[in-house]
């Protein structure tokens, strides 16, 4: 539901109608437009803004002050690294450092062949099991440079990096 043709923005004005067009849910309306679209596109917050009577800069304000909210499509896998303080004591920026030389981008990016994006989140409550990650949603704990190599040699052949 990309939103560069009619049909696109009629798909983001039924997500917010779904809302009741209140500005209240914008939060839950900009999700559900990811979820249905896999980002936030350009073209989309225009057309949130105006269905919910928001200015353009209120949405993109929302949008781009939370992280988890994409401006462009993410790689067919997404590993999320904990930054929090538990994950940073038990060598998350190591981690972080490995990841971005193995996948050859940076935190907040996707590989060059859209296999892989690479994000920071803060916090997933697994203190105890640092450094920890989300790996296509699903929980990873005790990650080492040698365990994160072990999920991502597991990606399908023609995802790996």
């Amino acid at each position: 539901m990309h939103v560069t043709n009619a049909q696109g923005e009629a798909d983001v004005q039924a997500v917010c109608a779904a809302h009741g067009g209140r500005p209240d849910e914008l939060i839950e309306i900009l999700h559900d437009v990811q979820h249905a679209q896999g980002f936030i596109s350009a073209a989309a917050i225009p057309v949130i803004a105006k269905a919910l009577n928001l200015s353009r800069a209120e949405v993109h304000g929302v949008v781009s002050f939370y992280h988890d909210f994409r401006r462009a499509p993410a790689g067919r896998h997404v590993i999320k690294l904990c930054r929090a303080e538990a994950c940073q004591a038990r060598g998350c920026r190591d981690l972080i450092a490995h990841a971005e030389q193995r996948l050859k981008v940076k935190l907040g990016g996707t590989s060059a062949d859209g296999a892989v994006t690479l994000e920071a989140i803060y916090c997933l409550g697994n203190c105890a099991l640092g450094p920890a990650a989300l790996v296509d949603g699903a929980l990873k704990g005790r990650l080492s440079a040698e365990r994160l190599d072990v999920i991502i040699d597991g990606f399908d052949d023609g995802d790996r990096p």
